[in-house]
This record gives structure tokens, C-alpha cells and sequence, in this order.
């Protein structure tokens, strides 16, 4: 599928069918996302609350509320800009203009292939790449459009350097980065010279302060090497 960096990033499906939802996520599960259900509108806001998706594939006919009416709901009342795929039995040309013109990212008609559906997620995260931006692991998040961490609902406290050293980690999630490969990737022109020590010290500081929330070892030394940000 994509060379996007998916892990930890979650997708909604939402359609009341039971059969299409087990194998969206048993297929976008082994694309790297991390997938979350609904079977009905009302049960859709839900989820959108209280997970802030970076992607939702939406069913028109819902038994409650119309996959449209979430549409309309997700960009005129909460301004989001999550992407959205929508579904639908009805394959009218007009149907797909007005959910179109109400801020759906793309549209297919049921049945539909899986492999067209993953490919067309695909094209739609590179479309809105910079929209999809929340990533979590454990309870551990980073929203990097609003430049917050957090664990489970408690918001980190960290310095400009910390929060750019858990982004290299987050988006590089169990890949075991040398000091070197971390100091080229936050290194900004301009900026003080930074060294290796320099990186061990900041990374101690990251390090317990996720550590005054969550006992897992996010971020890992990997001996020879440097360090790793293990998910599992």
C-alpha cells in the first residue's frame, strides 16, 4: 500500500454492516493502522470524540444518522479536517457530488474491492498527509499539527527539543537510531552546534518525564547503536 509511515496512526470505520467491518480491519490492521468501529452514526460522533481519528471511512445509509449528515457535522461544526472516505449503495452521480460538496475526500460505490479501497486511501493520505498527523502508542499521543503530547489525557510538559526528539522517535517507531542519524534529523540551520552528549542528556530528560506518567519503556537503548522508541 503506502510508504506512509501508518503505524500507530488510527482509522473509523463506520458502516452497520458487520462483515464489511471485520474485513476492513482485518485488512487495515495489516496495512499498520490501528482500527476502531462504529455501527451507526450516534456511535460515530463517539468515537470521533473521544479518539480523534486521522482517517474515517463513512457508510451513507446508516440505520440513524446519514454518513452525509456526519459529514456535514465533522467540517461545519467541529472544523475538522479529517480525511473521509464515504461509501454507498446509491451510485447516482448527484449523490456523489453532494457528499462531495459537503467535504468527503473521496467517494465509492458498495460492492466495492478492497484493493481498490486500500489504494484509494492511499491516494487520499498523500493528498492530506499533513491532516493526518495524530500518532499513539499505548496511550502515549503526539499531535503534531498542534504541537502537543500527551499521555492518555494528562498533556507532557516538555521543552522545544524534547518534543522534536519524541517526534523523530514517534515516526520512527522500533528503528534503532545512532546519535548521529538523531542530532541530522532535529538539527536545524543556524542553531547551536549539538553533540552526542548533548542528545543522551535531552533523551534522560524525555525519558522521565514519560516516566512520571507510564511505566513502559517508550524509548529503548540499543547497545553499539543508540536508541530505538519500541511500540510493542
Amino acid at each position: 500500500m503506502s510508504n506512509l509511515p501508518l503505524k500507530g496512526k488510527t482509522i473509523l470505520v463506520v458502516d452497520d454492516e458487520k462483515q464489511i467491518r471485520r474485513l476492513l480491519k482485518m485488512t487495515l490492521t495489516r496495512e499498520g493502522f490501528e482500527v476502531l468501529e462504529a455501527s451507526d452514526g450516534n456511535e460515530a460522533k463517539e468515537q470521533y470524540i473521544k479518539h480523534d481519528p486521522c482517517f474515517i471511512i463513512l457508510d451513507d445509509m446508516l440505520p440513524d444518522i446519514s454518513g452525509k449528515e456526519i459529514c456535514h457535522w465533522l467540517r461545519s461544526e467541529l472544523d475538522s479536517k479529517v480525511p473521509i472516505i464515504m461509501l454507498t449503495a446509491n451510485k447516482s452521480e448527484q449523490d456523489r457530488i453532494i457528499g462531495l460538496k459537503l467535504g468527503a475526500d473521496d467517494y465509492m460505490g458498495k460492492p466495492f474491492s478492497l484493493e481498490e479501497l486500500t489504494v484509494r486511501i492511499d491516494a487520499v493520505l498523500r493528498r492530506t498527509a499533513n491532516r493526518c498527523s495524530k500518532i499513539s502508542y499505548k496511550g502515549l499521543t503526539l499531535k503534531p499539527i498542534k504541537g502537543l503530547a500527551k499521555y492518555h489525557d494528562r498533556v507532557l510538559d516538555l521543552t522545544l527539543f524534547e518534543y522534536n526528539l519524541l517526534y523523530v522517535f514517534m515516526t520512527h517507531p522500533d528503528q534503532a537510531l545512532s546519535r548521529e542519524q538523531i542530532i541530522n534529523t532535529i538539527y536545524i540551520k543556524g542553531e547551536k552546534a549539538i553533540n552526542e552528549r548533548t542528545v543522551d542528556v535531552h533523551i534522560k530528560h524525555l525519558r522521565d518525564k514519560i516516566a512520571e506518567h507510564s511505566e513502559y519503556p517508550f524509548i529503548q537503548t540499543v547497545r553499539g547503536i543508540g536508541y530505538k522508541f519500541a511500540t510493542s
